[in-house]
């Protein structure tokens, strides 16, 4: 492999150590292992704020929530400084989620989505993403079903 190769597979180990760390794991601290000081995210989910701490809240709100939460990357894409992660996270909903109470017997919840993250030595320093946000609000009943 030579340098740029091996470049691009270490961004995308970073990428996905972070997510597995702090969405799967439920690690915090991957928010300061992982994110630059620096950290932008251009497109924060859910109304968190663009920067760490952001990313801190989306994760404890998903593990709070579905403590089994997981996410799964299907495809890792990296060119330059970027890599592009298309995944589906699922979890079993156990305590509220967006005001939302969990069912008795809870509720398997998924949420698919593309993040595309700037990697620089080793640490994210932005992202911008789409994730199906109507998706997960319509599996919680507070967005209608497409007619």
């Amino acid at each position: 492999m030579n340098t740029s190769e091996t470049i691009l597979s270490e961004n995308k180990d970073t990428v996905r150590a972070f997510i597995d760390a702090l969405f799967t794991k439920g690690d915090l601290g991957a928010v300061d292992d992982y994110l630059a000081e620096d950290f932008v995210n251009h497109d924060p989910p859910f109304d968190a704020s663009a920067g760490r701490e952001g990313m801190r809240v989306a994760g404890t709100m998903f593990r709070d929530a579905c403590p089994d939460w997981h996410s799964e990357p299907h495809l890792m894409i990296a060119e330059g400084d970027l890599v592009v992660e298309h995944f589906t996270a699922t979890g079993t909903q156990r305590g509220a989620l967006f005001g939302v109470p969990a069912p008795a017997e809870g509720r398997t919840v998924t949420l698919r989505g593309i993040n595309i993250f700037r990697v620089r030595d080793g640490r994210l320093t932005e992202r911008w993403g789409r994730l199906d946000e109507l998706g997960l609000l319509h599996q919680l009943g507070l967005a209608p079903s497409a007619a």
